[in-house]
């Protein structure tokens, strides 16, 4: 379908006035391209879904907010898909990063305190029974993470699973490490 300037423009009149039916025709008629520009920035058909919708909800409350002599219909919304996504990148890795310094120090607070070869042997062999107490995937994960060095992005794209689910399975074997060596 091929986007008309003028009638983009003027379903933005109508949605500012509140018009639920110009919102949807909006929607239709733009829908493709905006996700279109969020999935070239997140690569993620989820997180593209996310911020779309996020997108439309912004278009919803800031429709009197466009200016056509400032640009076209069309470069406003694809300006805020844009913005949207890339502050979802920037969220995502600021998340990735506080979780991996978490779960590091989480990790180091397990054998913090062991000064000597012996204890360290000790320890390490409680870490390794209390890794085979992990889920095979919840194993794999975490011995990425924290043993290879992998983010949790790297260890998702290695796993060819969701983001989402890479940080659930990491979570939830910190979780059981740390019960499992008795540091809850």
């Amino acid at each position: 379908m091929t986007v008309d300037a003028d009638r983009l423009e003027h379903l933005l009149e109508l949605v500012a006035a509140g018009d639920r039916a110009a919102f949807a025709d909006l929607y239709d008629r733009t829908g493709p391209r905006v996700y279109g520009m969020v999935l070239r920035v997140l690569r993620d058909p989820g997180y593209s879904e996310e911020v779309t919708q996020d997108v439309y909800l912004q278009i919803w409350r800031d429709a009197g907010r466009f200016d056509a002599e400032q640009g076209s219909a069309m470069s406003w919304l694809l300006t805020i898909a844009h913005r949207r996504a890339v502050d979802r990148v920037r969220s995502e890795s600021s998340a990735s990063a506080r979780e991996n310094r978490y779960g590091l120090r989480s990790l180091a607070e397990v054998v913090a305190g062991v000064d000597d070869e012996v204890l360290m042997r000790e320890a390490g062999g409680r870490v390794r029974d209390c890794l085979g107490t992990l889920t095979d995937l919840q194993a794999q994960a975490v011995s990425m993470a924290y043993y290879d060095g992998f983010t949790y992005r790297e260890v998702a794209d290695r796993l060819a699973v969701a983001l989402p689910t890479v940080k659930s399975r990491i979570r939830d074997g910190l979780k059981r490490l740390r019960g499992c060596l008795g540091s809850e």
